[in-house]
Parts: structure tokens; sequence; C-alpha cells
């Protein structure tokens, strides 16, 4: 008898709903630090529908403008060693913060920005 197959899994992209491709680039590339990766658009001619892929650090994120790609108002979780240093980065930027950093009673340290469309993401630092 041949023993069970074990699938691992290994990685999960958030997909976020947007409105404008271009606005999102600006936001995540611009703002956020994040790094576009590939976008495909079905006429490229036209900046929408588009799905595009970021990364910044090694974290995946896809922001898609098709139809049926998610819904705005998504949230996105982002483990990171330091938010406060973040935070600085990211206000220097002059990004609207959602949430300053915060000491949360289940003891991590966390912020959350959101973009254009209502997507939240949130920067933990996690506390032992």
């Amino acid at each position: 008898m041949r023993p069970a197959r074990c699938y691992v899994l290994k990685l999960a992209i958030p997909v976020l709903h947007v409105t404008s491709s271009s606005a999102a680039e600006e936001y995540y590339c611009n703002r956020l630090g994040f790094r576009q990766v590939f976008a495909y658009r079905v006429d490229n001619t036209q900046p929408d529908p588009c799905y595009m892929g970021l990364t910044r650090d090694g974290v995946k994120i896809h922001v898609s403008s098709f139809s049926g790609d998610g819904v705005s108002g998504g949230v996105v979780f982002l483990l990171v060693d330091d938010v406060d240093a973040l935070h600085a980065e990211l206000v220097a930027k002059g990004v609207s913060i959602a949430l300053e950093p915060t000491e949360q009673s289940w003891r991590n340290r966390e912020m959350y920005v959101k973009d254009a469309d209502g997507n939240s993401i949130r920067f933990v630092q996690e506390r032992p």
C-alpha cells in the first residue's frame, strides 16, 4: 500500500478589488513601498480592467479592477518587525493613517491604512 500524499500549503496571496489600477499602483508602490511585479490587461491601451501583482519584502498582494475579483473593503493582515518604524516611513510619504500604532489587548501592536477603495491594510507586530 502506498502512503497517502501529504499536501503542504505554501503561500496565500490576497486579492483586493480596486476601481482604478493607476490609483492603486500609485498608492501601493509610491506610498506603501510595494513594487509592481506584473500587470495584466485585456487591452493594453486602456488602464482598466487590470490584474496587478505587487511585492514588498517578500510579501505579495494582488489588486484587480476586473469585475468579480474580490469586493472593495477587503482586509489584509501583514506581519511586520517594527510597526513604529514603518509608521514613520509611511507618515513621511504622506500616507493617511486610519489607526495609529496601537497596543491591542491581545498583545499585538497594530497600525491600519486604507486605500481609495476602502481596503484596509493592517500592519501587525506580534508580541510574545
